[in-house]
C-alpha cells in the first residue's frame, strides 16, 4: 500500500515542502547541482487530502492537489533517466522526463505543452489513472528504493500540471502554445464518434483537427461516458469532465445526446444512408456482469452502474436539487475488489449508510483497486472482508434483501490472471446482516449495437475485434477503448482513440 501515507494536515505537508525546497536550494549553491544519492533521499511528497471524518459527508473531492512547493520537490526526485523507463510504460507516451524538467524550472505553461502534445485529458488521467501499473512501475527511483509505491509521482505531477492549466488558461500569463490549435482546412469528409467517453474524445479531437467534420453520438442525456456516470465527484469532479467536452465543441464537433446507435439509428444506415465516411465505436462496456446466485432479483439488489449512474449522473445524493430516486440503504453490501466497487462502497457511505461492508474473495494483495483508493475507504469506515465470497442474497416475507451467506475461502494455485485461485472452504457459511447489496464484478460490451449490425465480429466476451490500427470487421468502421479491451483504464482507451484517428485519417486520404 502507500509507505508514505500519514495524517499531515494540507498546511503541514505545504511547510514541510518549504523546507525541504530550502534545502535543495542549499545543496545547488553549495555544490552546484543535486547528486543521484541526494535526489533519492528526497521523501515522496503525500498528497494533501481531505480529513476522512468531514469527507465522508460530502462529494467534494478527496484529493486536493499538490501545493506548488511540494510539486517543485518531488520533481527533483526525477532522474531524468536518459532512458526514461517511464515513458515506455505511458500507453500514450507522454515525455514525462521533459514536462518535469519544466516544473524544476517553474514554467508550468511549457509542461503542459508538452504534455497536451500526447495526451488531451492530463486532468483525468492525473487523477484516475493507476500510475503504480504504468508510467510509475518501471520508475528507476522506486527501482531503486525497492518500493513501487515510492517512485515519481507521475500522476501528481501531471495533475498539478493541468490544474494550473486551467487556474491560468484564460489569463494573459498562459503560452498561447498551450492552447489547441485550430483546425486546418476542411477535408470535406464527415466521421461519426459512438460513445464520448476517453476514447471517443481523443478520437474526435485528432480528426477534428485534421480538418474532417466529426459529429458525436452519445445515448445518455449528457456526454462524458464513463467519467460522467461512473467516476464519483470525489474522485473526479464533473467540471473538469464538461471543460474538456467544450473544448471539443469549440474545435467545432456537433455532440448529439439521447442518441443510441442501434436503436436510433443503425451504425449501417449512418454509413449508407447518412454519408458518414467512416466511424468510430468507444461506446464502452457498460452492461453489468451478476454472479446468478439466488436472490439477485431481490428489492434492494444493485448493480454498481446503475448504483453510481443515480449518483454521479443524475446527482441523486443533491437531494436539494435532484429527483432521482436512490435507495436509503442502512447496511451494504458491495461484491468486488476493484476500482468501481471501491466508488460503489466509498458513495454508499456519503448517502448515509451506517455500515458499508466490501466482500472480496482474494486478499486486500491481489484486488485490482487502487491502493490509494483502498487506503481511502478504510479512512472513511468502510470494512472489508476479504477471503470471502457470497453464496446466496435473502429476502425477508416481502421480497426486500434483509442478509447474505458468505463462504470463507483459502488461496491455492495461481489462475490464468496471474492471482492466486480461491478454494472455498466447505462448512464455512456464515450470515451478514444487510438491506442492500451492490455487485461489481465487472462489465461486458452492450449486445446492442453488435446485435443490430451484421458482419461485425466479437470475441467471446461480446468485445470487438480490431486490428492493429483498430479496423474492425467492416469497412469504414473501427473501435477502441472498452468496447474493444473491456475494462481498461482512461490513458488505454485515449491510446486506442489515438490511434483508431490515425488508421481513419490515413484511411480517407
Amino acid at each position: 500500500m502507500n509507505n508514505n501515507h500519514t495524517s499531515h494536515t494540507p498546511e503541514d505537508l505545504q511547510q514541510l515542502a518549504q523546507e525541504h525546497l530550502d534545502q535543495l536550494a542549499q545543496i545547488k549553491a553549495d555544490t552546484g547541482k543535486i547528486k543521484t544519492k541526494q535526489r533519492l533521499a528526497i521523501p515522496q511528497q503525500e498528497m494533501p487530502a481531505q480529513d476522512p471524518g468531514q469527507r465522508r459527508t460530502n462529494m467534494s473531492e478527496v484529493a486536493l492537489g499538490y501545493f506548488e512547493e511540494q510539486a517543485l520537490v518531488e520533481a527533483e526526485r526525477c532522474l531524468q533517466c536518459k532512458n526514461a523507463p517511464c515513458v515506455a510504460g505511458c500507453p500514450v507516451a507522454i515525455d514525462i522526463p521533459g514536462f518535469i524538467q519544466k516544473i524544476t524550472e517553474r514554467d508550468y505553461a511549457a509542461a503542459h505543452q508538452i504534455i497536451n502534445r500526447t495526451s488531451l485529458l492530463p486532468a483525468v488521467c492525473g487523477r484516475v489513472c493507476p500510475q503504480e501499473n504504468q508510467c510509475q512501475a518501471p520508475c528507476t527511483v522506486g527501482k531503486s528504493l525497492k518500493d513501487t509505491f515510492q517512485s515519481v509521482s507521475i500522476g501528481r505531477l501531471e495533475r498539478f500540471v493541468a490544474d494550473w492549466h486551467a487556474h491560468h488558461r484564460h489569463k494573459n500569463s498562459v503560452d498561447a502554445a498551450t492552447k489547441r490549435t485550430e483546425p486546418p482546412a476542411a477535408t470535406g469528409k464527415k466521421v461519426g464518434i459512438i460513445g464520448s467517453g476517453p476514447a471517443s474524445i481523443t478520437a474526435a479531437a485528432d480528426l477534428r483537427r485534421a480538418g474532417h467534420e466529426v459529429t458525436m453520438f452519445e445515448a445518455f442525456h449528457k456526454p462524458g461516458g464513463v467519467m460522467m456516470y461512473g467516476i464519483p465527484e470525489f474522485r473526479l469532479p464533473k467540471e473538469i469532465v464538461e471543460t474538456e467536452i467544450d473544448d471539443l465543441r469549440r474545435m467545432g464537433v456537433e455532440i448529439r445526446t439521447n442518441f443510441l446507435v442501434g436503436r436510433t439509428r443503425k451504425l449501417t444506415d449512418l454509413l449508407e444512408l447518412d454519408g458518414f465516411d467512416a466511424l468510430f465505436i468507444g461506446s464502452g462496456a457498460g452492461l453489468p456482469r451478476f454472479m446468478h446466485i439466488e436472490g439477485e432479483n431481490l428489492v434492494g439488489v444493485f448493480a454498481a452502474n446503475e448504483f453510481l449512474t443515480r449518483s454521479n449522473l443524475m446527482k441523486a445524493y443533491d437531494t436539494s436539487r435532484a429527483d432521482t430516486p436512490i435507495r436509503q440503504a442502512r447496511k451494504v453490501a458491495v461484491l468486488g475488489g476493484g476500482n468501481v466497487a471501491m466508488d460503489a462502497a466509498r458513495t454508499a457511505v456519503r448517502l448515509g449508510a451506517e455500515e458499508v461492508h466490501v466482500i472480496y474473495r482474494r486478499t486486500r494483495t491481489e484486488m485490482p483497486a487502487r491502493a490509494e483508493e483502498v487506503d481511502h475507504a478504510e479512512e472513511e469506515g468502510v470494512r472489508f472482508h476479504f477471503l470471502h465470497n457470497p453464496t446466496r442474497i435473502i429476502g425477508d416475507d416481502t421480497s426486500h434483501v434483509c442478509g447474505i451467506e458468505l463462504l470463507r475461502h483459502e488461496l491455492g494455485e495461481p489462475d490464468d490472471s496471474g492471482r492466486r485461485r480461491p478454494i472455498p472452504v466447505p462448512g464455512s457459511e456464515h450470515l451478514m446482516e444487510v438491506d442492500t447489496v451492490i455487485v461489481s464484478i465487472g462489465n461486458s460490451s452492450n449486445p446492442l449495437l453488435v446485435s443490430s449490425t451484421p458482419g461485425l465480429k466479437t470475441n467471446r466476451w461480446g468485445n470487438i475485434e480490431v486490428d492493429e490500427q483498430c479496423r474492425t470487421s467492416l469497412p469504414k468502421v473501427y473501435a477502441g477503448g472498452d468496447i474493444v479491451l473491456g475494462a481498461a483504464t482512461v490513458i488505454l482507451a485515449m491510446g486506442q482513440g489515438r490511434e483508431a484517428a490515425a488508421a481513419i485519417h490515413a484511411d480517407l486520404q
